[in-house]
């Protein structure tokens, strides 16, 4: 599958929507403002943990977002982004990452996706689907959850992210998924904004949910598969 990001606007080519589709895919792509880079995902089989932890997850917090609002029930969950005085850097990797996770968990119900530029490996993303030793899925058999989603430093805000969601999307819809979840913490404020770029809406706030992290607040975010609400 392959996505072109054109002159700063994310597009999914003709090859996006004709998997979505169940045919085919082709990779037609728009050139816009005199530049476009194209990004091919594709699901990986049996993929090699190392190589996918090669692409590095860790972002310096610079800002965070405080919970402004969080209404009982179903209420909007309400966020005010707030900057730091001390900048620092966070590794979602740092508890042994992708190369721990066979330890702790039965990776057949776990999908992976890569994202390559000119062959190059610059992101990566996993979602997973009707696993019953994933707390976080709840037992829910419409949920897909999008465990992982990285891009290499270089290539952030260039539409890999993007890329690897429409992927992802793409495969839960196929499989039968009728929501996408994913995790994030108030202290991700650039992940925040991207997941509410790509449709998702925040749903659930949870401070104290990390032992060890009081600072931090546990956020899920929904989207309808096909962009339904």
């Amino acid at each position: 599958m392959a996505h072109v990001y054109a002159g700063g606007v994310w597009r999914p080519s003709l090859g996006a929507k004709n998997m979505r589709d169940g045919a085919a895919s082709s990779n037609v792509g728009n050139h816009v403002l005199g530049w476009s880079m194209t990004v091919d995902t594709e699901e990986e089989r049996a993929p090699a943990l190392a190589e996918y932890a090669g692409v590095p997850i860790a972002f310096t917090v610079r800002e965070v977002m405080d919970v402004v609002e969080a209404p009982p029930g179903r209420g909007p969950v309400v966020l005010q982004p707030r900057v730091i005085e001390q900048p620092y850097v966070k590794d979602y990797d740092d508890d042994g990452g992708p190369e721990a996770w066979a330890a702790r968990f039965d990776l057949s119900h776990w999908r992976f996706f890569t994202a390559r530029v000119a062959g190059e490996r610059v992101g990566g993303a996993v979602v997973v689907f009707r696993a019953p030793d994933v707390d976080m899925l709840r037992g829910r058999q419409d949920v897909a959850l999008l465990w992982d989603i990285r891009v290499a430093a270089e290539m952030r805000g260039r539409g890999v992210g993007a890329a690897l969601v429409a992927a992802v999307e793409a495969w839960s819809a196929a499989h039968g998924a009728e929501w996408i979840e994913v995790e994030t913490q108030n202290v991700n404020v650039p992940a925040c904004r991207f997941y509410e770029r790509m449709g998702f809406v925040l749903r659930e706030a949870y401070p104290n949910a990390y032992p060890g992290l009081a600072d931090e607040v546990q956020l899920l975010w929904y989207k309808r598969v096909g962009g339904l609400r």
